[in-house]
């Protein structure tokens, strides 16, 4: 019986133990629930409760995202949490998940640094976190997680070099790191990856050439290396690599050529891209081989011609980009392209293709979705059958030399959002049949022969953003349908046309409209009451028009006017004093009206930069810098009143004499032009033309001891006309790419323009030399102090200059050369017909008369711009009315011009920045101290207040000769560099503009007069 009850016993002990947990098991599950209950402590975001489940009423592998091992219970193996929008840290207590297998976490909002305890995760295989915003550096002890296939840290802020010890991780298969901030070589470990399929690294700030070593990766499906800052050539035996299918290496600085025979040895290419680099060479026409590929990406670069004619073999080929290079070929291998079944885009932009449009283009695959051949040398007529695109969405054959109408058969292309014919010679009438077209956004159809009257079928473009139709020979009244297109919200311009009769009651109904311009054309009336509803305009345009009336009080509700002309009008009475209230109001032209009495001494009227009231003869009063007489009390007009009429009635005898003996002289020059003559002359008719032998003589057979300086596009050289006039003559060099485009942008925007501190061009050569070749030659006046580079970067004049003492320049020198250039900069914004963008701002542009005035030159990369704007479209534009590639100077160049934007004012402005930055703190924007994380706009803010006096131009230093001389040009340039700042931030329209940082400099150097009188300096 005891022996019965003693078993009894222990088998109920042996129960009773037996169910208790081992302290091992126990310990294991409790410390991964920790470790998750942590990760969960560290998120601050979760907006769709996607954590409400991790409470301790269920069990932590039961709670969302979680998963764990069968054979190890209670063991976390993955970790999923994908697109839940979490924000917060990533805990370092998930390194204590021994087991994890799996950790995704991409496109939420986690930031801080990426743990280096998940370096502990001996059994992690895929490691994603992409699309958060993570920062430091990559840890490098990932290097440990020796199972990892999957590293995807896309799309985040990583910081530092790629650690090379990335390259001991035996298993990789993708490893994705695009979209950081990542600097630094490309590690040639990474050649040890040899199950590497997938290399991702692009848009990165990575330095350095491509290693050849990568080309061991015989795996690589893909490699994705643009949008960096790399150099040197592409390793050719990465090109052996058989297995790649997707290959980009774009937005480098790469150069060399692509191989012959990359169609045979990548024979599964699909996606190709290498644009924006600095390649040369052909396109090779084995591409062809790669029978599967899609996409042909080569844009910006400097590949010469010709253009496979077979692509029509690649029948899978959907994007076709090959513009701004120099192809110099002719359109014949568009016939082969109608066997692409899938083609969607057809790029050619600015690649010097010339021929005509052949009549296959009509052929090609119905979806078609985007053709662009801008800026190149097509003629000939537009095919009619191009209506058969009916998918094609966008059309853009500007700034070619394309003839004969416009075929009325474009009506059926219902598709079409963006039709660009502007600069062209298109002769007829703008077809009635585009108001087919409902779904177009921009019509620009600027600066060709057009005539006749406007379609009233526009009307039903309900869909338009922007309208221009200017610089053309249409005639007729504004069709009032027009003025019915809410839409129109970025320009409507009918400048430079022949239209008359009265501006419709009805462009009240443009509402949402920012820029009207119906200058120059043969409009009359008042000016109708209803604008006062057009609330979003900043720029209204009205110039050379047969206006009259008073200037209507209308206009004051329009509180968002940044720029007014009126100009060349009739206008009479007096000037409103609402005028002055308008504060956003930046430039006013009222010049060459009746306008009479006092000049308001408020808002812009107190910037005589910003207003033009000249040719109005009763005006009077005003600010003092307006130069006005003193208004007259009313007792002393009465007593001048005689003599006033018979001033009048002489004045108005002479006056018809003169227009008598006018109209006689003009007959006679009627009679005596050709019939068939241009109606509009070349730009080199507007100057004296001068021989090639002329110019020889007078450079001493262009001799090296006459030479002055070289450009891009070609020779200065100092010259002696006739012997006397003294010039300076610059040779173009026509095998350079775009120097013909130079001599004609020089010719055509210097041609039309004059101001103090713009250098003069007086007379062209284009001839023929004496090995009869082309030769092309611009004639300025010469400036004998040479360019501003001079002064600021080299500080001793060689041994032509008698002085032989240091050159200096001083620091209100520097203002006023300043301010000089500035107010080029502003005139050519704003005080011409249409706005010029100078394009290439920076001190080797700037010369320097004998007083030392500043004078702004080289107008080679000048664009003449409309008022059109296209950022908001969608097209990439980068020229004047739809587009132009603008190639300016490294340093200079306004970032957003690197990412396709158009061509603006405000390009300039972040020019003028930077130079100015450059005048007073004797540092070009190059400088390699400035390194990959620094330029010269930032090395200027940071120092700003607190060590402004370290970052000034030694030379400067010679002028405080004492404490309080210390402190004043220390105010000084605080307040400079502020201005140069504020001209050069990154976002556009952060940016000062021309008038106000003149109206600053002025104020800063009255500021800096003023104490130095004090001070008796």
């Amino acid at each position: 019986m005891a022996k019965l009850l003693f078993l009894t016993l222990n088998f109920a002990l042996l129960w009773w133990w037996s169910s208790i947990p081992s302290p091992c098991a126990c310990s294991q599950n409790q410390t991964d629930r920790f470790a998750l209950l942590s990760f969960r402590n560290a998120i601050h975001a979760d907006p769709f409760g996607v954590l409400s489940s991790w409470n301790d009423s269920t069990h932590h592998c039961e709670w969302q995202g979680v998963l764990c091992s069968k054979r190890h219970p209670g063991r976390v193996t993955s970790l999923v949490l994908t697109s839940q929008g979490l924000g917060g840290f990533l805990s370092p207590h998930i390194g204590n998940l021994s087991f994890l297998r799996v950790i995704t976490l991409q496109n939420n909002s986690f930031h801080g640094e990426i743990s280096s305890q998940i370096g502990n995760l001996f059994r992690l295989h895929h490691l994603t976190l992409s699309n958060n915003s993570f920062g430091g550096p990559i840890p490098s002890n990932l290097s440990r997680c020796l199972n990892l296939e999957t590293l995807d840290l896309i799309d985040n802020q990583l910081v530092q070099g790629i650690p090379s010890d990335l390259g001991s991780l035996p298993r990789l298969i993708l490893l994705g790191l695009s979209k950081n901030s990542l600097v630094g070589p490309i590690p040639p470990s990474i050649r040890n990856l040899s199950l590497l399929q997938q290399l991702s690294m692009a848009t990165n700030m990575l330095r350095g050439e491509i290693p050849k070593e990568l080309s061991r990766l015989e795996r690589l499906v893909l490699l994705q290396l643009s949008y960096n800052k790399l150099t040197g050539e592409i390793p050719p035996l990465i090109f052996n690599i058989s297995s790649i299918i997707y290959f980009s290496v774009s937005g480098n600085q790469l150069t060399g050529t692509i191989p012959s025979d990359i169609g045979t040895t990548l024979p599964s290419l699909r996606d190709f891209g290498a644009y924006e680099n600095l390649l040369t060479g052909t396109i090779p026409s084995s591409l062809t081989n790669a029978t599967s590929l899609e996409t042909l990406v080569l844009n910006n670069n400097s590949f010469h011609g010709p253009i496979p004619k077979n692509l029509g073999r690649l029948k899978s080929l959907r994007i076709i980009q090959l513009g701004f290079n120099q192809l110099q070929d002719d359109l014949s291998f568009i016939s082969s392209l109608p066997n692409c079944s899938n083609l969607e885009f057809l790029l050619v932009r600015s690649s010097f293709i010339h021929g005509s449009l052949p009549r296959s283009i009509s052929n090609l695959s119905t979806s078609i979705i985007r053709i662009e051949m801008s800026d190149n040398h097509i003629q000939g007529s537009i095919p009619s059958a191009l209506g058969n695109l009916f998918k094609l969405s966008f059309l853009t054959l500007q700034n070619n030399f394309l003839t004969n109408h416009i075929p009325d058969s474009i009506g059926a292309l219902y598709s079409l959002q963006v039709l660009a014919l502007a600069e062209n010679m298109f002769t007829g009438e703008i077809p009635s049949s585009i108001g087919n077209m409902t779904l177009l956004y921009l019509l620009v159809l600027n600066s060709n022969n057009l005539q006749g009257y406007i379609p009233q079928s526009l009307g039903n473009c309900m869909q338009l953003i922007g309208l221009d139709l200017s610089s053309n020979n249409l005639i007729g009244s504004v069709p009032v349908e027009i003025m019915w297109l809410f839409s129109l919200s970025i320009a409507f311009s009918l400048a430079h046309n022949n239209l008359s009769g009265s501006l419709p009651l009805q462009v009240g109904s443009l509402k949402n409209l920012a820029i009207l311009d119906l200058s120059y054309n043969r409009l009359s009336g008042s000016i109708p009451t209803s604008i006062s509803n057009c609330l979003r305009l900043e720029r209204l345009y009205l110039e050379a028009n047969l206006f009259h009336g008073q200037i209507p009080e209308a206009l004051r509700p329009l509180r968002g006017l940044e720029e007014l002309d009126l100009s060349n009008n009739n206008f009479s009475g007096p000037l409103p004093n609402f005028l002055a209230e308008l504060s956003l109001l930046k430039y006013l032209n009222l010049s060459f009206n009746e306008l009479e009495g006092q000049v308001p001494e408020g808002g812009v009227f107190l910037n005589a930069s910003a207003v033009s009231i000249s040719g109005n003869r009763k005006l009077c009063g005003g600010a003092p810098s307006l130069n006005l007489p003193l208004c007259k009390s009313p007792s002393s007009n009465k007593s001048s009143s005689t003599k006033t009429i018979v001033i009048s009635v002489v004045a108005g005898s002479l006056l018809c004499l003169a227009l008598l003996f006018l109209s006689i002289f003009c007959y006679h020059k009627k009679k005596q032009t050709p019939t068939n003559a241009s109606t509009s002359l070349s730009f080199e008719n507007q100057f004296l033309r001068i021989s090639y032998e002329e110019l020889l003589r007078a450079t001493d057979r262009f001799s090296e001891t006459n030479l002055i300086g070289k450009g891009r596009y070609g020779t200065v050289y100092k010259g002696i006309l006739d012997g006397c006039a003294t010039v300076a003559v610059k040779v173009l060099n026509l095998t350079q790419r775009g120097a013909s485009r130079s001599f004609v942008s020089e010719c055509r925007t210097l041609g039309t323009i004059r101001h103090r501190n713009l250098v003069k061009i007086l007379s062209v050569c284009s001839s023929i030399d004496f090995h009869g070749n082309d030769f092309k030659a611009l004639i300025y006046e010469f400036m004998a102090n040479e360019s501003l580079e001079e002064w600021l970067h080299f500080r001793t004049i060689g041994q032509d200059d008698e002085s032989g003492e240091s050159r200096n320049l001083r620091l209100v020198q520097r203002l006023n050369i300043a301010i000089d250039i500035a107010t080029a900069i502003e005139y050519l914004h704003k005080g011409c017909n249409l706005a010029i963008v100078h394009g290439d701002l920076k001190p080797s542009n700037v010369l320097l008369d004998n007083d030392m005035v500043a004078r702004v030159g080289d107008f080679g990369l000048a664009k003449i711009i409309s008022t059109v704007s296209l950022e908001a479209t969608g097209v990439h534009s980068q020229g004047s009315s739809i587009s132009t590639a603008v190639r300016g100077s490294i340093g200079y160049v306004p970032p957003e011009y690197g990412m396709g934007h158009k061509v603006s004012t405000l390009g300039d402005a972040y020019s003028y920045g930077i130079l100015l930055l450059e005048m007073f703190t004797g540092k070009r924007p190059t400088e390699e101290a400035f390194g990959h994380s620094l330029n010269l706009h930032s090395f200027v803010q940071m120092a700003l207040q607190d060590q402004v006096m370290e970052i000034v131009d030694l030379s400067l230093w010679s002028e405080a000769g004492d404490q309080q001389q210390h402190i004043k040009i220390r105010d000084c340039m605080i307040s400079i560099f502020e201005v140069g700042v504020a001209c050069s931030m990154e976002t556009p329209t952060d940016r000062m503009d021309m008038t106000e940082a003149i109206k600053r400099l002025y104020s800063i150097k009255a500021s800096y007069e003023t104490k130095e009188r004090r001070t008796g300096k």
